[in-house]
């Protein structure tokens, strides 16, 4: 019965260890009961052998899921920490921008937020046709063939 590992850090590391522990399941158990038998006289002590090896399999299990929960949770504690920085910055960006915008800037932002409209370009350009001029270029590009 195999199932299917996922791409996310967490689900690929848990896939893992479960393929692992399975593995590992499967040799203990193998191991040291293959050669139990089922007659009268050894039928309590094998399965008390077998107990005790799912016991420590569980016990292996357990240990190497907290591992793993405690390096995804050590993971997303530094993304936390990243995007509370990022946030940060933003906030003193936007409200550096605040104070140095106009009062016209801002009513216009406002009335931008509240249509939905996308931003209009900054008040520093022309607000007439956009230039047809052609674009100098740059006489180290040449489209024709060269000699």
């Amino acid at each position: 019965m195999n199932s299917p590992c996922y791409t996310v850090a967490m689900d690929l590391g848990v896939c893992q260890l479960r393929n692992f522990s399975i593995s590992f399941l499967s040799s203990l158990l193998s191991a040291e009961s293959s050669p139990v038998r089922l007659d009268n006289s050894s039928s309590g002590a094998s399965v008390v052998a077998i107990d005790n090896k799912i016991e420590q399999a569980m016990d292996l299990v357990k240990s190497h899921l907290m591992y793993a929960v405690r390096e995804e949770v050590e993971v997303l504690k530094e993304q936390i920490k990243e995007l509370i920085e990022r946030n940060s910055q933003l906030e003193q960006e936007n409200n550096l921008l605040k104070t140095l915008a106009s009062p016209e800037q801002m009513a216009q932002f406002q009335a931008q937020v509240q249509t939905g409209s996308p931003p209009a370009p900054p008040t520093g350009v022309t607000s007439g046709p956009p230039s047809t001029a052609p674009l100098p270029q740059s006489t180290s590009h040449s489209s024709g063939p060269s000699a």
